[in-house]
């Protein structure tokens, strides 16, 4: 299922590539379970954020990588269930060309878009685009 919403975000790829996020269309099975391989590390060891976050999971993301991600979200067994990708909105310009976004594993079901202000980690207005490996009636998965 593809939303409406996923015609905003056709660019989200090359801003992966431009901010140079590795492995952003790689697929990696090694990550299909919790805790995945470094470089990856939990969010909440990084900065300060619950172990699980309700509607997220369980976030590792390669520090690196920050502020953009890709931030691996897992469920309570550690099945890799989205991949989130934090734009912060002082990277957008009117040019950029967001295109063939892709989950560093598994396949995209669908894709959710949402404004979110700022939180420890991503601390500037940014937009999550969560990549969901599961299907929509699956995303409860992570709700709390």
């Amino acid at each position: 299922m593809i939303r409406p919403i996923l015609t905003t975000v056709a660019a989200a790829a090359v801003l992966a590539f431009s901010l140079g996020v590795p492995g952003a269309m790689a697929a990696e099975p090694s990550v299909l379970n919790a805790p995945p391989p470094a470089p990856y590390k939990a969010v909440s060891s990084l900065v300060k954020l619950p172990d699980f976050i309700p509607g997220m999971g369980q976030l590792f993301v390669n520090a690196d990588t920050l502020p953009a991600g890709p931030f691996l979200g897992y469920d309570h067994d550690g099945s890799l269930v989205n991949t989130t990708y934090m734009i912060p909105l002082s990277l957008m310009t009117s040019d950029m060309h967001l295109n063939d976004l892709k989950a560093p594993a598994g396949s995209v079901d669908h894709v959710d878009i949402m404004y979110n202000a700022g939180h420890p980690g991503v601390a500037e207005p940014h937009i999550h685009i969560v990549l969901w490996n599961v299907p929509v009636d699956q995303e409860n998965r992570v709700a709390k």
